[in-house]
């Protein structure tokens, strides 16, 4: 009998507030029996930093808020055969997308002069900083998205539902329970 290959799984936080891979470590002692299944690629669970081609599986959270953010999510795209955006972020852009009715030079006075007795401070403008984008956008304006899963954050049972789903070839489904935004 011939042992069934591992998925290689990567995931990564964009702009948001890492709600979501906390919720993913809410699966608790199922991670053991998940790693039956899988191998983590570029995660923060494993400090790596490059998505390795040919990755099933490329778990998403959080929208773009800069261009960084857009290089590692077309990266991701580029490397995974499965995408799925996972929570509210990702999905319509979450809170950090409550700043989209401001404007960018609006923001940073407010942010780095206008506050706090930081008149006259300057807006950090360093090469090294990545180009901050006029909006949060979610992710699917930029790439294919193949699932959502919704919440903020999902719960670790919604998560564990939809992956052990689709790595028993079922299509993910996240009925009444298990969807919820706190």
């Amino acid at each position: 009998m011939t042992e069934k290959k591992k998925l290689r799984v990567a995931t990564t936080s964009l702009a948001g507030c890492f709600g979501c891979h906390m919720s993913f470590l809410d699966i608790d002692e199922r991670l053991f029996t998940l790693l039956e299944h899988i191998d983590f690629d570029r995660s923060p669970l494993t400090d790596i930093k490059t998505v390795t081609p040919g990755t099933d599986i490329g778990i998403i959270e959080g929208g773009l808020c800069n261009a960084e953010n857009v290089h590692v999510l077309r990266e991701f795209r580029q490397n995974c055969r499965i995408l799925i955006a996972m929570g509210a972020c990702a999905i319509n852009g979450g809170l950090p997308a409550q700043r989209n009715s401001l404007s960018l030079p609006a923001i940073f006075d407010e942010v780095y002069q206008a506050g706090f007795g930081l008149a006259n401070a300057l807006i950090p403008n360093d090469p090294e900083l990545p180009l901050v984008l006029d909006q949060v956008h979610p992710i699917h304006e930029v790439v294919k998205i193949d699932y959502f899963i919704p919440g903020c954050p999902p719960s670790g049972d919604a998560i564990w539902k939809f992956l052990t789903d689709l790595l028993a070839g079922r299509e993910p489904e996240l009925g009444h329970g298990l969807m919820h935004y706190d």
